[in-house]
């Protein structure tokens, strides 16, 4: 079993973990290298820029791993954008050049045919058309059985599953070693203090069940996940939380934010500059946290919260 690594070493092995990850594929090296892609656009000249399209909300980092099942309130789960560190106001050609990029790397890697790789980005802008000459609800396109199967696999996901996959047992304990760092003392107490806040503190009682008044953190770690986020601070926390129901466990994925490398669209900047009403300071170093949690054992609830 990997060792965790102490505090004090985090930085280090972070970088030497990210480097590895990008090194294994054309694709991985992709989905790490956000910045560098858009570098690359930016030193193209005019004639080979992307067209400008309207200003819109984009998710600014839009490859393959960043779009999976989500669910709603209402546990209807959707395909779906779901990662929002880079969203901004923005050209909606980075998103198709950045999925059709991700796309065509994901394919050399597999060694399909040059062919195969024109059929998916060409029906990649067919569908973004077709989506904007129509309204969603006057679309009737058949669901492709890979998603169909994606959003099945995530319909019949339970907390079982997630502690198999995350944990060491169905316990609310975090196992450190090669998934789980610790953290500094100063950390969990940041944590801690977080998780008081009003917004995160409503945030984690809405979703752990109707009525519930009281969260608790039992035990939280440093989590390595993902590849161009690595080396930013990201932390998983077990809460139980208590209601009308008696007492749930919950996982919440609490990640470092960082200003996006998307460039905003011109005349856009002024909406960084307006504080959304959901937003309050966090304690400590960390500037913007975006909280996702998950909560057995019904539907597979996972929802963003922002707090800044």
């Amino acid at each position: 079993m990997a060792k965790a690594v102490h505090p004090t070493a985090r930085g280090a092995a972070l970088d030497r973990r990210r480097a590895l990850k990008m090194a294994r594929s054309a694709h991985a090296f992709v989905r790490g290298s956000t910045a560098l892609f858009y570098r690359w656009l930016g030193e193209q000249p005019n004639h080979r820029r992307p067209p400008e399209g309207p200003p819109v909300w984009i998710c600014g980092d839009c490859h393959l791993g960043n779009l999976g099942p989500i669910a709603d309130a209402g546990g209807r789960v959707e395909v779906l954008i779901r990662d929002l560190d880079q969203t901004v106001i923005g050209n909606p050609a980075h998103d198709l050049i950045r999925l059709g990029l991700s796309l065509a790397s994901a394919a050399r890697g597999s060694d399909l045919p040059g062919v195969t790789t024109a059929h998916m980005l060409e029906e990649l802008i067919a569908g973004y058309q077709l989506a904007l000459e129509k309204p969603a609800a006057d679309v009737a396109l058949p669901e492709p059985s890979a998603v169909r199967a994606v959003r099945r696999r995530a319909l019949g996901r339970r907390w079982r599953q997630l502690a198999k996959e995350r944990l060491a047992d169905s316990g609310p304990t975090l196992p450190l070693g090669k998934r789980f760092w610790p953290l500094r003392p100063e950390e969990r107490a940041d944590l801690e203090r977080l998780l008081e806040t009003p917004e995160v503190r409503r945030f984690a009682l809405d979703m752990a069940a109707p009525g519930a008044e009281h969260i608790e953190l039992l035990d939280a770690a440093f989590w390595v996940k993902g590849c161009s986020s690595l080396g930013r601070l990201r932390q998983a926390a077990i809460v139980r939380t208590v209601g009308d129901g008696g007492p749930r466990f919950g996982l919440i994925d609490i990640k470092e934010a960082v200003p996006s490398v998307a460039p905003v669209a011109l005349g856009a900047e002024r909406c960084r500059r307006t504080r959304p009403s959901g937003w309050s300071r966090a304690p400590g170093p960390c500037r913007r946290t975006w909280a996702t949690g998950c909560w057995p054992p019904g539907w597979p609830a996972r929802r963003c919260s922002s707090v800044n």
